[in-house]
């Protein structure tokens, strides 16, 4: 872990002048003395046409002007060599490449050439980094490839975890922090829960994993945003987080070097995420069995089928996803189990 922890604080999108200059004079007051750069995206690629799309360059100038006010270094997210243009012409210090652009390797491609050709043609070229995020499909190759491509530009890049589909990708984190110690990795507790309540507990995580810092949606009022209503945190839930997880990053810091606790911490949160999916999945195969059963109920089915039971047992003893005789017979118990329960959901 780096020596103090790196705060990338603001808004989603950058909404309107006020909005912007109104949440950078409250993370302000929040932060005092904390380093941290002020976030907000001028351009939002959204899955829907009919959501907003961001406020274009014109919020370039807000940021820019939250910069002066505030003294904060700034940053907002690039999808394409025109938004780099734009971005380093209005004085951007920091771009961060999102998850959709993450997953299409010729779009990064073209961001980085364009930072590497503006670099010598604009004369007051202020960028002091990039951070890329993990592509939205957990694909670590993926993303420590893209670290790479950015590197050729010469400038410090930083990697943000944001999970896929509001959930952690700790296994994929945990290979890219593997593979790349040196990189600073930085949490996005907003995307990962999609949650605002959920967001201080997992920034939990930063001091337990090692990590070097946090990328937070912070809005003014997040109830009246335009886009992620439901993740943004306001600045005075920022703060009440912010101590004790100064406090709690002290103490694991300490704990973790002294004996490698950080190694096992990283390996406990990869068994939480497939315990999560394991339990996901149970519940939506009763969900499945309760449908099967309603389907018999009115073909005049019987719930039992003895055939549709041995079918399975038989393609679990054929399997080669367990290495020896003693994981298949675990998970010949646990299928009985499994049906037994599925059986009660068809009744």
């Amino acid at each position: 872990m780096i020596s103090a922890p790196i705060y990338i604080l603001g808004p989603c999108s950058a909404e309107s002048r006020e909005q912007v200059l109104l949440t950078a004079r409250q993370l302000k007051e929040v932060c005092g003395d904390t380093h941290y750069i002020f976030r907000a995206g001028a351009w939002k690629p959204r899955t829907s046409p009919r959501t907003y799309q961001g406020a274009g360059e014109e919020a370039l100038e807000w940021l820019k002007e939250a910069k002066e006010l505030y003294g904060t270094e700034v940053a907002t997210e690039v999808a394409s060599p025109e938004h780099v243009e734009a971005a380093l012409k209005a004085g951007i210090d920091y771009l961060w490449i999102g998850a959709r652009s993450s997953a299409n390797p010729i779009a990064v491609q073209s961001i980085c050439s364009a930072i590497s050709d503006l670099r010598f043609k604009i004369l007051d070229f202020n960028l002091k980094g990039i951070l890329i995020k993990n592509p939205v499909n957990a694909d670590a190759a993926l993303w420590i490839g893209n670290i790479e491509r950015l590197e050729k530009t010469g400038l410090p890049v930083m990697a943000i975890h944001r999970g896929c589909n509001h959930a952690p990708c700790w296994s994929m984190a945990h290979q890219v922090r593997l593979a790349r110690p040196d990189i600073p990795m930085l949490l996005d507790p907003s995307h990962m829960s999609g949650d605002a309540n959920k967001v201080p507990e997992l920034m939990g995580k930063i001091g337990e994993l090692g990590l070097d810092g946090a990328m937070i949606e912070v809005h003014c009022n997040p109830k009246e945003a335009l886009s992620d209503v439901d993740q943004q945190i306001t600045p005075r839930c920022l703060r009440d987080s912010l101590d004790p997880l100064a406090c709690r990053m002290r103490v694991v810091s300490v704990f973790s070097t002294s004996d490698g606790q950080e190694e096992l911490n990283w390996l406990r949160a990869e068994i939480d995420e497939l315990d999560a999916r394991l339990w996901d999945t149970i519940a939506a195969r009763m969900d499945v069995s309760k449908r099967i059963g309603e389907w018999k109920k009115a073909h005049g089915v019987a719930p039992l089928q003895p055939g549709r039971y041995q079918e399975i047992v038989e393609r679990i003893k054929n399997t080669d996803r367990f290495k020896d005789s003693g994981q298949k017979e675990f998970a010949l118990r646990l299928w009985d189990l499994i049906h037994e329960q599925s059986l009660k959901q068809q009744l």
